[in-house]
Protein backbone atom coordinates (compact mmCIF):
# COMPACT_ATOMS: atom_id res chain seq x y z
CA UNK A 1 0.00 0.00 0.00
CA UNK A 2 2.56 2.46 0.80
CA UNK A 3 4.32 1.53 -2.39
CA UNK A 4 1.10 2.32 -4.57
CA UNK A 5 0.96 5.68 -1.87
CA UNK A 6 4.42 6.93 -3.28
CA UNK A 7 4.33 5.80 -6.93
CA UNK A 8 0.63 7.55 -7.12
CA UNK A 9 2.41 10.81 -5.71
CA UNK A 10 5.40 10.50 -7.43
CA UNK A 11 3.16 10.43 -10.53
CA UNK A 12 0.92 13.42 -9.78
CA UNK A 13 4.32 15.81 -8.99
CA UNK A 14 5.40 14.81 -12.67
CA UNK A 15 2.21 15.06 -13.87
CA UNK A 16 1.51 18.94 -12.34
CA UNK A 17 5.60 19.89 -13.09
CA UNK A 18 5.02 18.73 -16.74
CA UNK A 19 2.49 21.36 -17.47
CA UNK A 20 3.72 23.73 -14.48
CA UNK A 21 7.67 23.18 -15.66
CA UNK A 22 7.05 23.83 -19.33
CA UNK A 23 5.06 27.26 -18.30
CA UNK A 24 7.03 28.53 -16.87
CA UNK A 25 10.16 28.07 -19.28
CA UNK A 26 8.02 30.36 -21.58
CA UNK A 27 6.57 32.27 -19.55
CA UNK A 28 7.70 36.36 -20.21
CA UNK A 29 10.73 37.43 -17.40
CA UNK A 30 10.66 33.66 -16.52
CA UNK A 31 11.82 32.81 -19.68
CA UNK A 32 14.64 35.63 -19.76
CA UNK A 33 17.75 34.46 -21.10
CA UNK A 34 19.77 36.43 -17.98
CA UNK A 35 17.97 34.02 -15.45
CA UNK A 36 20.11 30.19 -15.32
CA UNK A 37 18.38 27.00 -16.08
CA UNK A 38 18.72 25.78 -12.74
CA UNK A 39 16.95 29.08 -11.17
CA UNK A 40 14.15 28.24 -13.55
CA UNK A 41 14.02 24.47 -12.48
CA UNK A 42 14.20 25.59 -8.86
CA UNK A 43 11.24 28.23 -8.93
CA UNK A 44 9.26 25.56 -11.06
CA UNK A 45 9.97 23.13 -8.85
CA UNK A 46 8.71 25.25 -5.81
CA UNK A 47 5.62 26.36 -7.74
CA UNK A 48 5.08 22.59 -8.13
CA UNK A 49 5.25 21.62 -4.54
CA UNK A 50 3.00 24.30 -3.43
CA UNK A 51 0.63 23.56 -5.98
CA UNK A 52 0.59 19.94 -5.51
CA UNK A 53 -1.97 19.41 -2.52
CA UNK A 54 -4.25 21.88 -4.81
CA UNK A 55 -4.36 19.67 -7.47
CA UNK A 56 -4.27 16.27 -6.37
CA UNK A 57 -8.82 16.15 -7.26
CA UNK A 58 -7.52 17.00 -11.52
CA UNK A 59 -5.15 14.06 -11.00
CA UNK A 60 -6.52 10.91 -13.40
CA UNK A 61 -6.11 7.62 -12.74
CA UNK A 62 -2.21 6.69 -13.27
CA UNK A 63 -2.14 4.43 -17.08
CA UNK A 64 -1.09 1.02 -16.89
CA UNK A 65 1.76 1.47 -19.60
CA UNK A 66 4.20 3.20 -20.73
CA UNK A 67 2.73 4.78 -23.35
CA UNK A 68 -0.36 6.15 -22.23
CA UNK A 69 1.43 7.80 -19.37
CA UNK A 70 4.05 9.51 -21.97
CA UNK A 71 0.71 10.55 -24.05
CA UNK A 72 -0.40 12.14 -20.63
CA UNK A 73 2.79 13.89 -19.86
CA UNK A 74 3.31 15.08 -23.62
CA UNK A 75 -0.85 16.76 -23.33
CA UNK A 76 0.26 18.88 -19.57
CA UNK A 77 3.78 19.54 -21.88
CA UNK A 78 1.15 20.97 -24.37
CA UNK A 79 -1.02 23.01 -22.10
CA UNK A 80 1.84 24.77 -20.43
CA UNK A 81 3.51 25.22 -23.98
CA UNK A 82 0.06 27.00 -24.89
CA UNK A 83 -0.08 29.11 -21.65
CA UNK A 84 3.26 30.26 -21.84
CA UNK A 85 2.80 30.63 -25.73
CA UNK A 86 -0.22 33.11 -24.86
CA UNK A 87 2.28 35.26 -22.15
CA UNK A 88 4.94 35.46 -25.14
CA UNK A 89 2.18 36.92 -27.72
CA UNK A 90 0.95 39.60 -25.34
CA UNK A 91 4.46 40.88 -24.62
CA UNK A 92 5.17 40.86 -28.41
CA UNK A 93 2.68 43.64 -28.45
CA UNK A 94 5.11 45.82 -27.27
CA UNK A 95 7.80 44.50 -30.13
CA UNK A 96 5.51 45.09 -32.57
CA UNK A 97 5.21 48.83 -31.43
CA UNK A 98 8.66 49.53 -30.59
CA UNK A 99 9.54 48.15 -34.20
CA UNK A 100 6.61 50.54 -35.72
CA UNK A 101 8.15 53.44 -33.82
CA UNK A 102 11.64 52.88 -35.15
CA UNK A 103 10.08 52.49 -38.96
CA UNK A 104 8.85 56.09 -38.18
CA UNK A 105 11.44 58.05 -36.70
CA UNK A 106 14.28 56.18 -39.14
CA UNK A 107 15.51 54.06 -36.17
CA UNK A 108 14.79 51.01 -37.92
CA UNK A 109 18.85 50.35 -38.43
CA UNK A 110 19.81 51.27 -34.70
CA UNK A 111 19.63 47.26 -33.46
CA UNK A 112 20.51 46.07 -30.41
CA UNK A 113 20.20 42.28 -28.66
CA UNK A 114 16.81 42.15 -27.41
CA UNK A 115 17.13 39.65 -23.92
CA UNK A 116 13.50 39.31 -24.29
CA UNK A 117 12.53 38.08 -28.09
CA UNK A 118 15.95 36.80 -28.04
CA UNK A 119 16.89 38.62 -31.17
CA UNK A 120 18.65 41.50 -32.93
CA UNK A 121 15.66 44.09 -33.00
CA UNK A 122 15.33 47.96 -32.96
CA UNK A 123 16.44 50.10 -30.34
CA UNK A 124 12.65 51.28 -29.09
CA UNK A 125 11.42 47.41 -29.42
CA UNK A 126 13.98 46.34 -26.96
CA UNK A 127 13.30 49.34 -25.01
CA UNK A 128 9.67 49.21 -24.58
CA UNK A 129 10.07 44.81 -24.15
CA UNK A 130 12.76 45.30 -21.24
CA UNK A 131 9.92 48.11 -19.97
CA UNK A 132 7.11 46.09 -20.04
CA UNK A 133 8.34 42.87 -18.47
CA UNK A 134 9.87 45.04 -15.77
CA UNK A 135 6.18 46.68 -15.16
CA UNK A 136 4.70 43.24 -15.36
CA UNK A 137 7.00 42.44 -11.97
CA UNK A 138 6.97 45.69 -10.65
CA UNK A 139 3.10 45.58 -10.67
CA UNK A 140 2.68 42.23 -9.06
CA UNK A 141 1.46 41.36 -12.39
CA UNK A 142 3.12 38.01 -12.29
CA UNK A 143 1.06 36.37 -9.62
CA UNK A 144 -1.76 36.54 -12.61
CA UNK A 145 0.41 34.55 -14.55
CA UNK A 146 1.34 31.77 -12.35
CA UNK A 147 -2.40 31.80 -10.94
CA UNK A 148 -3.59 31.43 -14.14
CA UNK A 149 -1.08 28.75 -14.74
CA UNK A 150 -3.17 26.97 -11.61
CA UNK A 151 -6.18 28.39 -13.11
CA UNK A 152 -5.95 26.10 -16.45
CA UNK A 153 -6.72 23.21 -14.45
CA UNK A 154 -10.42 24.22 -14.13
CA UNK A 155 -10.43 24.33 -17.96
CA UNK A 156 -7.88 21.66 -19.04
CA UNK A 157 -8.25 18.69 -16.93
CA UNK A 158 -4.95 16.63 -17.21
CA UNK A 159 -6.17 13.37 -18.74
CA UNK A 160 -9.18 15.24 -20.43
CA UNK A 161 -7.76 17.32 -22.71
CA UNK A 162 -9.26 17.93 -26.43
CA UNK A 163 -6.79 18.67 -28.92
CA UNK A 164 -9.03 20.98 -31.26
CA UNK A 165 -9.31 23.73 -33.28
CA UNK A 166 -9.85 26.27 -30.45
CA UNK A 167 -6.44 26.23 -29.22
CA UNK A 168 -5.33 27.29 -32.62
CA UNK A 169 -8.28 30.05 -32.99
CA UNK A 170 -7.66 31.16 -29.43
CA UNK A 171 -3.61 31.80 -30.26
CA UNK A 172 -4.81 33.67 -33.67
CA UNK A 173 -7.14 35.39 -32.10
CA UNK A 174 -4.79 36.59 -29.29
CA UNK A 175 -2.16 37.59 -32.24
CA UNK A 176 -4.48 39.66 -34.16
CA UNK A 177 -5.50 41.51 -30.98
CA UNK A 178 -1.60 41.69 -30.14
CA UNK A 179 -0.84 43.48 -33.28
CA UNK A 180 -3.98 45.67 -33.49
CA UNK A 181 -2.84 46.95 -29.73
CA UNK A 182 0.91 47.28 -30.82
CA UNK A 183 -0.21 49.64 -33.75
CA UNK A 184 -2.62 51.49 -32.49
CA UNK A 185 -0.49 52.12 -29.28
CA UNK A 186 2.15 54.00 -32.22
CA UNK A 187 -1.31 56.25 -33.73
CA UNK A 188 0.72 59.50 -32.56
CA UNK A 189 4.08 58.28 -34.08
CA UNK A 190 1.91 57.49 -37.20
CA UNK A 191 -0.01 61.14 -37.27
CA UNK A 192 3.59 62.85 -36.45
CA UNK A 193 5.23 61.44 -39.20
CA UNK A 194 2.50 61.44 -41.87
CA UNK A 195 2.34 65.53 -41.14
CA UNK A 196 6.21 65.68 -41.27
CA UNK A 197 6.90 63.52 -44.24
CA UNK A 198 4.10 65.91 -45.70
CA UNK A 199 5.42 69.16 -45.02
CA UNK A 200 9.02 67.87 -45.72
CA UNK A 201 7.70 66.84 -49.32
CA UNK A 202 6.41 70.28 -50.08
CA UNK A 203 9.64 72.17 -48.50
CA UNK A 204 11.48 69.99 -51.24
CA UNK A 205 9.41 70.93 -53.78
CA UNK A 206 9.90 74.49 -52.78
CA UNK A 207 13.18 74.31 -52.48
CA UNK A 208 14.73 71.80 -54.81
CA UNK A 209 18.69 72.17 -54.12
CA UNK A 210 18.06 71.89 -50.36
CA UNK A 211 19.78 68.68 -48.81
CA UNK A 212 16.40 67.36 -47.36
CA UNK A 213 18.46 64.33 -45.96
CA UNK A 214 20.81 66.08 -43.91
CA UNK A 215 18.38 68.57 -42.87
CA UNK A 216 15.36 66.71 -42.58
CA UNK A 217 16.30 63.34 -40.68
CA UNK A 218 18.04 65.21 -37.25
CA UNK A 219 14.70 66.85 -36.86
CA UNK A 220 12.56 63.74 -37.60
CA UNK A 221 14.53 62.11 -34.72
CA UNK A 222 13.96 64.67 -32.68
CA UNK A 223 10.68 65.34 -32.91
CA UNK A 224 9.84 61.69 -32.57
CA UNK A 225 11.90 61.38 -29.56
CA UNK A 226 9.85 63.78 -28.07
CA UNK A 227 6.58 62.77 -28.79
CA UNK A 228 8.10 59.31 -27.53
CA UNK A 229 8.65 60.73 -23.82
CA UNK A 230 5.27 62.31 -24.10
CA UNK A 231 3.74 59.17 -24.78
CA UNK A 232 5.43 56.79 -22.94
CA UNK A 233 3.43 56.61 -20.07
CA UNK A 234 0.10 55.96 -22.16
CA UNK A 235 1.88 53.84 -23.87
CA UNK A 236 2.60 51.30 -20.97
CA UNK A 237 -0.42 51.96 -18.95
CA UNK A 238 -2.41 50.47 -22.47
CA UNK A 239 -0.42 47.72 -22.52
CA UNK A 240 -0.66 46.61 -19.06
CA UNK A 241 -4.68 46.66 -19.11
CA UNK A 242 -4.17 44.78 -22.34
CA UNK A 243 -2.43 42.46 -20.91
CA UNK A 244 -4.32 41.87 -17.30
CA UNK A 245 -7.78 41.74 -19.40
CA UNK A 246 -6.75 39.12 -21.71
CA UNK A 247 -4.89 36.92 -19.66
CA UNK A 248 -7.78 36.88 -17.46
CA UNK A 249 -10.24 36.46 -19.34
CA UNK A 250 -8.28 33.45 -21.28
CA UNK A 251 -7.83 31.89 -17.63
CA UNK A 252 -9.18 33.30 -14.83
CA UNK A 253 -12.43 34.39 -16.60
Amino acid sequence: MLRDFLALNIFGFFLTFARIGTAIVLLPGFSASWISVRARVAIALTITFVAVPMLQHTWPTMPATPAGLFILLLGEIFVGAFIGTIGMILVGTLQTAGSFIALFSSLSNAMVRDPIAESQSALTAGFLTIMGVVMIFVTDTHHLLLKGVLASYSTFIPGQIAFDGDIADTVARVVNDSFAIGLQLTSPFLIVALTYYVGLGLLNRLMPTLPIFFVGLPIQISLQITVFMIALTSIMMTFMNFFKETYSGLFLF
